[in-house]
């Protein structure tokens, strides 16, 4: 896959495998050349589609060995009373306690009723949102998210069946680029090293499918947070779970090979570094590129 090269930001770990040298922008730069570039792909795939419309388009190891997608790295640096914590969080959400979406009591809250320090508290959950069981929203807390990984169809009239191709690509095109730029100017250290543990996770990936798609979500997930628009993180939450239920989860499941997924490494290599380094038109350029080999790779194999 070439030459690697260190991360451009100091993630405070070790990592599994070192960061891709950023791949060098190819596409012009300016905003008017993009747009007419997209517009063309995108009349294309209207043509092909008509329009658009396609639609076919509790012993603690128990708990652990639970979780889908265990990092070893992960769960041998953290501590006993964090390993304790982390157990009895996580037997509450699987047998419901804490049912899918429920937000989880504060940290103040668990600390007092576990008879621990906020901070021990503050490392499980860490742990727990890097295991995707939960996720954290700035300001409203941590919600639970683990759910069985099988996939169900759209429900009859609802977004996800009525959505095209077409229509999630075009909303990508809008949203990404500007969620980028405000996650480059916004993002923490804390939330900057929390991405390059998602890319790091993300470089191990050879031939897993399901783990390569979970962890391109949590990447942008992560973004999404950045931005600090709640409004913008929910919005882009919901075309997540359009994606899962539409035409392009099926195409990478179906044509994600080793030498793409080597491919979209070097992408969210290339897009990490440039927020590492608060590069805001480099990031904003990485990710139109993306999304132009996106379209590529929509109207080439959809």
């Amino acid at each position: 896959m070439g030459d690697r090269a260190g991360c451009a930001y100091p993630c405070g770990q070790q990592r599994a495998t070192r960061l891709i040298t950023p791949i060098q922008p190819q596409a012009p730069a300016d905003a008017g050349a993009f747009l007419i570039g997209c517009s063309y792909l995108l009349l294309v795939a209207a043509l092909l589609y008509g329009g658009g419309k396609s639609g076919s388009f509790p012993g603690k190891r128990h708990c652990m060995t639970q979780l889908q997608n265990v990092n070893p790295s992960i769960e041998q640096s953290i501590g006993e009373t964090v390993r304790v914590v982390f157990d009895t969080l996580f037997a509450r959400i699987r047998t419901g306690e804490y049912p899918p979406d429920s937000r989880l009591p504060s940290e103040r809250a668990l600390a007092a009723e576990l008879g621990v320090s906020r901070n021990t508290v503050r490392e499980a959950l860490d742990v727990l949102e890097t295991r995707k069981v939960i996720r954290r929203r700035q300001g409203s807390g941590s919600f639970v998210i683990f759910k069985s990984n099988r996939s169900e169809p759209p429900a009859p009239g609802s977004i996800g069946e009525r959505t095209s191709p077409l229509d999630h690509l075009v909303v990508r095109s809008i949203i990404e680029p500007e969620m980028t730029r405000l996650a480059v100017m916004n993002m923490t250290p804390r939330e900057l090293e929390m991405l390059a543990r998602t890319v790091a996770q993300m470089e191990t990936i050879r031939t897993d499918i399901n783990e390569f798609i979970h962890c391109e979500e949590e990447f942008y997930r992560r973004i999404a947070q950045a931005t600090r628009n709640p409004l913008l993180e929910s919005c882009y939450e919901l075309t997540i779970e359009v994606c899962r239920q539409s035409f392009r989860t099926t195409l990478l499941r179906k044509h994600l090979t080793p030498d793409r997924i080597q491919d979209y490494q070097a992408r969210f290599n290339s897009l990490f570094n440039a927020i590492a380094t608060r590069d805001v038109e480099a990031a904003v350029e990485v990710t139109k590129l993306h999304l132009v080999e996106e379209q590529k790779l929509f109207l080439h194999e959809g």
